[in-house]
């Protein structure tokens, strides 16, 4: 099973994923929200996932994009929404907050009832973001008795954490946004360091849920040019080197 997250609008980084995922021969890929603000190419992304048919459930910005007002909403889903067309809006509206697309697999953006709550970090008020302590974890995930794969996003930060019962926590990093700064709950940053796009790769040939991290590279230039037609140099900056300028 192909995982992806974050894609942001990122077309360029999203094609390259699909060219990946093609010699994988996987059976079935899901897709963890977040999937068109960004500044990039948000129509024609919504246009390719629509065609894909994946699984997919809503993220934060999704959720923003629909239902912020013009006080509330950030400036990359306000692009988006003013771009996207009413059946963009209407695919959106679709799109439920959490999804098992196979027996004994959960998938959601956040964690399972809070689209912005961060599962595998923490943020304090002094020294950013660390990662979360299993019993961290285990309190934001509540009752996911019954699962023995759960599927998260919205760090942008590849990374995989085993839990009791060897259920299998899989977060695969962002497809195609690797660096941003938050001021919630407390201001920080999350950086994967590099530019390259990723996903993973999930299967239980052993017996139980593995998994394995890809990252590939794709024209990030060619992306980075459409963030600053919106003045956005510092989304292009980060999407050059997955660092915040």
């Amino acid at each position: 099973m192909g995982v992806v997250s974050d894609v942001h609008g990122n077309l360029p980084a999203l094609e390259a994923v699909l060219q990946a995922l093609a010699g994988e021969r996987v059976d079935l890929t899901v897709n963890l929200g977040d999937l068109l603000s960004g500044y990039v190419q948000p129509v024609e992304t919504a246009d390719r996932l629509m065609g894909l048919g994946w699984p997919t459930v809503a993220g934060n910005h999704e959720r923003q994009v629909l239902t912020f007002g013009p006080e509330r909403i950030g400036m990359s889903d306000r692009v988006t929404k003013e771009l996207l067309g009413e059946r963009h809006l209407d695919w959106l509206r679709s799109l439920p907050a959490t999804l098992s697309p196979v027996p004994g697999v959960l998938a959601f953006h956040g964690t399972p009832t809070d689209d912005l709550q961060y599962l595998m970090h923490t943020v304090e008020e002094s020294g950013g973001a660390r990662a979360a302590t299993l019993d961290e974890v285990l309190d934001r995930l509540g009752d996911v008795s019954g699962f023995e794969l759960l599927l998260c996003g919205h760090t942008h930060l590849a990374g995989s954490l085993r839990l009791p019962g060897n259920v299998l926590l899989v977060n695969p990093g962002s497809v195609g946004w690797p660096a941003y700064d938050s001021d919630e709950p407390f201001p920080h940053v999350m950086e994967a360091g590099t530019p390259h796009a990723r996903y993973a790769v999930v299967d239980d040939v052993s017996g139980s849920w593995e998994v394995e991290f890809r990252q590939v590279e794709y024209p990030w230039e060619a992306a980075a040019a459409f963030t600053e037609g919106f003045g956005r140099g510092d989304v292009g900056a980060a999407l050059r080197t997955g660092l915040l300028p």
